[in-house]
C-alpha cells in the first residue's frame, strides 16, 4: 500500500516525516518517482498533472492539499469512482482567519493610506470609525468564511455573509441568491472573497457587482483568482470606487512582472499564501482519511463534483 504525494513546494519531506510517525506501514512515493502504478491506493496531491491519476488502477482515494479543488476538477481524465477529499483543518481554518481579520483591521485603519503617506513624507491623521459601524462582507460561508465571520464580529464588526444556499450564524446577517446577492454588496464597505471556485462564482468580482459596493469600499481576495475580472478591478480602483485591495490570488500565478497590480499604489499583492496547509495538523486529517478508507467506514469533506465543492 502505497501513497502518491504532489505538491508544488518542496516540503515532501515534511509530509513524509508526519504521516511517518502516524501511519509508519504507508510507503511514501513522491511524484514523479512513482514506482509500479498499482501498487498506489492513495493520493495527496496538488494541482497534478492533468490524466496522470487516472493510470493509477488501484486508486481508492484523492486527498486535495487544500480547501480547494479546481486544480482537480479542471483534470478531463480525473477518476469519476474515486473519491476526492478537501482538506478541512483546524490549522488551515486558523491561518486563513488570522490573515482575513488581518487584512480587514488594515483596510478599517486605512493603513494603505498611511503607507502611502510615508512614501510621500506626510504626517496627517485620519480619523476612523469604531468596528460596530464598519459593514464588513464575506463572500462564502463554508468553513473557512464561517470561522473568520465569527471573529470578525467578535471584534464588534457589522458583520454579514453571503453563500449559495442560505445559512445561519449566531451574530451574522446571512444572505443568498442573486437578490440577496446585491443587497448584501450594497451594504459591504469591506468585501472578503472566500468562495469556492464553481461555473457560478467565476468572475464574481467584475464590475456589475464591485459598482454596488459602497463608494470607496475595500477588497480582500483570498478565495481564487478566477473570481476576479482583473481589469474591472483595475477600473475600480483607478475610479475610486474601491478604496484599496488586498490580493492573494490571481488568474494567472505566479503573477506576471508585467501585471498592473504589482505597481499599484492601493494594492497589496500577496503570493497565494494567505493559508497554507501544515503537515503538523493537516497529516492527522489524511491519516484518518485513510484508516475510514481501510475499515469501510464513511469520508468525510467529500467533494459533490455537481456543486464544485
Amino acid at each position: 500500500m502505497a501513497l502518491l504525494f504532489k505538491s508544488d513546494t518542496d516540503r515532501a519531506d515534511i509530509w513524509q516525516d508526519a504521516i511517518a510517525k502516524l501511519m509508519p506501514d504507508l510507503e511514501f512515493r513522491i511524484w514523479p518517482e512513482i514506482g509500479e502504478p498499482a501498487d498506489i491506493e492513495y493520493a495527496l496531491i496538488w494541482n497534478p498533472p492533468k490524466g496522470a491519476l487516472s493510470k493509477l488502477p488501484n486508486l481508492k482515494v484523492i486527498f486535495s492539499m487544500g480547501a480547494g479543488i479546481d486544480h482537480l476538477a479542471s483534470d478531463p481524465d480525473l477518476p469519476a469512482n474515486v473519491p476526492v477529499v478537501r482538506m478541512v483543518d483546524e490549522g488551515l481554518t486558523l491561518g486563513m482567519t488570522e490573515f482575513v481579520v488581518m487584512a480587514v483591521l488594515r483596510h478599517h485603519r486605512r493603513i494603505h493610506d498611511y503607507e502611502i503617506q510615508q512614501r510621500q513624507k506626510r504626517w496627517e491623521q485620519i480619523v476612523t470609525p469604531l468596528a460596530p459601524d464598519r459593514k464588513v462582507g464575506i463572500l462564502g460561508l463554508g468553513v473557512l468564511g464561517s470561522d473568520a465571520a465569527e471573529k470578525l464580529a467578535y471584534l464588534g464588526f457589522d458583520v454579514a455573509g453571503w453563500s449559495r444556499t442560505q445559512k445561519n450564524l449566531p451574530g451574522i446577517e446571512c444572505f443568498s441568491g442573486e437578490e440577496g446577492l446585491r443587497t448584501f454588496l450594497r451594504r459591504t464597505e469591506i468585501l472578503v472573497c472566500l468562495l469556492p471556485l464553481t461555473e457560478s462564482t467565476k468572475g464574481i468580482l467584475k464590475a456589475e457587482n464591485l459598482n454596488l459596493l459602497p463608494q470607496g469600499a475595500c477588497l480582500i481576495n483570498v478565495a481564487r483568482g478566477g473570481h476576479m475580472i482583473p481589469e474591472d478591478v483595475l477600473a475600480a480602483l483607478d475610479s475610486g470606487q474601491l478604496a484599496a485591495a488586498t490580493l492573494d490570488v490571481f488568474p494567472e500565478e505566479p503573477l506576471p512582472e508585467s501585471s498592473p497590480f504589482w505597481q499599484h499604489s492601493k494594492v497589496l499583492v500577496i503570493p497565494h499564501c494567505a493559508s497554507v496547509t501544515l503537515p503538523t495538523t493537516a497529516a492527522a486529517k489524511v491519516v484518518e482519511g485513510i484508516e475510514a478508507a481501510r475499515s469501510g467506514k464513511p469520508l468525510q469533506n467529500v467533494v459533490d463534483f455537481e456543486r464544485g465543492y
